[in-house]
């Protein structure tokens, strides 16, 4: 009974059927657009990740969402994240409803071996293992741990030495070579660079060198560990000869964070601000003899990992599925030549920074919130003037210290009255960011037309999709966890260096 399938084994390459590739889908932590050397970053050397890129088709017009927890939700589900319920990162909104549909329960269906190593961010119940990964491996006390950590893997404790980035790209090659000759997925998340800031004293020192102060050294460090741990994996592919049938993509899970005052390549806002800079993303996607690396200016998001990779992988979306899910399939776009310029022309793509407090909900629709469409940003970026909801710590109460004269905020250290600074009220603001992506030159007057569309477009996409986060969980909690939050991660004492 066996022969039939053995000799279609053996026959497979010469009927020209392809094996699937396998994926590597790595995912850093508040690491910025701009901090990656290729992009213009004056102080950081990453000559893996220039490479990544300089061999990859990389979108160059690529947006994911203002903070990790919704960009995490959104990635894995296909669907903007406010219909999966995650608004936020504080409990309970950063919960992913388990009957939420991700895209590794299709690929693990489907015979890939699924693998998650590293930061999950979307609630314990079910985790990682109850959305499609059968092979899962994180460090106990996430990023208040950064050496030593002790570590589960498929549900054993294990110790660990060293820096935590180094053991989760060990973790991830462990995963690829227990896959064997199975296609495989590796979902590799880092914490780095996220707060609390820890690097080894061999990464920090050289910026320190330079000049530069603790908190933006150990933060640049920290970029440069992945990127070194970047090329410990790519040549473990190539070693082990499965380069040429591994796809890697590596994307930033929202705008810059201690890096802001540093370097921000031109562009105004960080993570959770409105601005330009709070959601542009790098994207870098590399299949070696596949696709023909360059530079794409198509409007992209995180929303069209979920098709893209079913189509990558043969893999089937449920009938039932297919109208829920927001992105496009790629595939037209990496298996150009060249520039596709009409590709989803006219597409929309809708932010919110969505950091009310929980019972709030309703007073937000127009604070903090973005429209996209081809080079254009529309935006409000003020708080929502609820006095009961700015009694608690939130990103209103913030807005409103800033529209008062504050200027050191969240990463902005004297730079706050322009990274977090408030558009005019109960009004839209349209730039260029193209041309403009300081958002220097308002076109709203110039552009009545578009606004107008813009307007329409978000009205009717907030209308349809609020009741369904409200169902989901969007709202919900105790509306001053925000302060909680806050003070839980001012107590970490942990050291910053593994110098003795």
């Amino acid at each position: 009974m066996q022969k039939p399938i053995l000799v279609l084994l053996f026959l497979l390459p010469f009927l020209g059927i392809a094996k699937r590739p396998n994926i590597i889908f790595i995912l850093t932590d508040d690491q910025g657009y701009g901090d990656v050397n290729a992009h213009g970053h004056p102080y950081l050397k990453t000559p893996h990740t220039n490479k990544l890129r300089e061999e990859s088709v990389s979108f160059d017009n690529f947006y994911v969402s203002p903070s990790c927890s919704p960009t995490r939700a959104a990635l894995l589900s296909g669907m903007h994240e406010f219909r999966t319920g995650v608004t936020h990162t504080i409990p309970p909104r950063q919960q992913l409803d388990e009957k939420v549909v991700c895209f590794p329960e299709l690929l693990k269906k489907n015979g890939y071996r699924t693998g998650f190593v590293g930061k999950w961010h979307l609630g314990n119940s079910p985790g990682p293992s109850g959305q499609g990964f059968d092979w899962c491996s994180t460090n106990q006390a996430g990023p208040n741990a950064h050496f030593d950590a002790v570590f589960v893997r498929n549900r054993k404790r294990m110790e660990s030495k060293g820096y935590r980035e180094d053991v989760f790209f060990d973790e991830s090659m462990a995963f690829i070579e227990e896959a064997g000759d199975d296609p495989f997925f590796c979902y590799l998340c880092t914490y780095s660079p996220h707060t609390p800031l820890a690097a080894p004293e061999k990464f920090i020192k050289p910026f320190r060198d330079a000049g530069l102060n603790d908190t933006h050294a150990t933060y640049l460090a920290m970029v440069e560990n992945i990127d070194y741990n970047l090329g410990r994996l790519m040549k473990f592919l190539k070693d082990t000869g499965r380069e040429k049938n591994t796809i890697v993509i590596m994307v930033n899970d929202n705008g810059v964070t201690e890096g802001l005052d540093v370097y921000n390549a031109n562009m105004r806002g960080s993570k959770c601000s409105a601005w330009e800079g709070g959601t542009r993303a790098f994207s870098f996607w590399r299949w070696p003899g596949k696709w023909k690396p360059r530079i794409m200016g198509n409007l992209t998001a995180h929303l069209d990992v979920f098709p893209t990779i079913c189509e990558l992988t043969g893999t089937k979306i449920p009938a039932n599925l297919k109208p829920k899910l927001e992105g496009n399939n790629l595939l037209p776009l990496l298996d150009s030549k060249g520039q596709v310029k009409d590709w989803q022309k006219d597409r929309i793509l809708f932010h919110h920074v969505a950091r009310w407090p929980s019972g709030f909900a309703e007073h937000h629709k127009y604070a903090m919130a973005g429209v996209r469409q081809g080079n254009f940003l529309m935006l409000r970026s003020h708080h929502c003037g609820n006095q009961d909801c700015l009694k608690y710590m939130s990103q209103c109460m913030a807005l409103q210290a800033i529209e008062k004269g504050r200027t050191v905020h969240t990463y902005a250290y004297g730079t706050a009255q322009y990274h977090w600074g408030l558009s005019p009220k109960n009004k839209w603001v349209l730039f260029d960011v193209k041309k403009d992506p300081g958002c220097k030159n308002d076109l709203a007057d110039k552009k009545p037309g578009l606004v107008i569309s813009l307007d329409n477009a978000y009205s009717k996409w907030w209308d349809d999709t609020y009741p369904e986060m409200i169902a989901m969980g969007g709202d919900a909690g105790n509306p001053d966890e925000g302060r909680q939050a806050a003070k839980k991660s001012s107590n970490w004492k942990g050291k910053t260096t593994d110098k003795k």
